[in-house]
Order: C-alpha cells, then structure tokens, then sequence
C-alpha cells in the first residue's frame, strides 16, 4: 500500500464556502461582494464570515471602494493563498490517485 502524504490539506480550505470563494478567486482578479453572494448562492453574514476568516489568514485581500455613491466590497487571492490553495488542491488530487 502507497503512503499517502496529507499533510498539504489545509483545513482553512475544508468548508464548502472557503473552496468556493478560493476556486472564484483563482481564474478572477478581483470579485465584489454580491458577484460573489450569488455564484455561491449564500447570504452576506454567510459569506462575511468566511471572508473574515480567510483575510485574518493573509489568503485573500479585501477592497473597499465607493463606485458612484455606493460602498463595494472586492476580494482578491494573495500570492501567499493562491499558493496554498494550489498545495491544499495538489493535495486531494494525490490523496484521490490524480496527482
């Protein structure tokens, strides 16, 4: 039997939301807060806590801006998240024999 090494599954990453915002993340430069709301079907406080969680990891940064008169919120993978996300990713491909 192979060892298998699972060490690069980064539990930051193990709740369905935070795969999702960093999958978003990855192919997208910056994403706002409803955009994001509504591709993961989920409601602000939902997708405010996991955001929280995951700037306080330094994966992700945040942007606050006004467009016309109105607050946006933006989020964007750091090159530190993106990172550990394509590891946390290489990870479950190695554990399921695609890596």
């Amino acid at each position: 039997m192979k060892d298998i090494d699972i060490s690069n599954i980064n539990k930051d990453f193990e709740s369905r939301v935070r795969l999702g915002i960093m999958s978003i993340l990855m192919v997208n430069e910056w994403v706002n807060f409803n955009d994001m709301k509504q591709m993961l079907e989920l409601s602000d406080g939902n997708l405010a806590s996991h955001t929280i969680a995951l700037e306080g990891k330094n994966y992700i940064e945040v942007r606050k801006a006004f467009v016309g008169r109105k607050p946006e919120t933006s989020y964007r993978a750091t090159v530190a998240g993106k990172l550990s996300f394509q590891k946390h990713i290489e990870a479950l491909a190695a554990l399921i024999g695609k890596g």
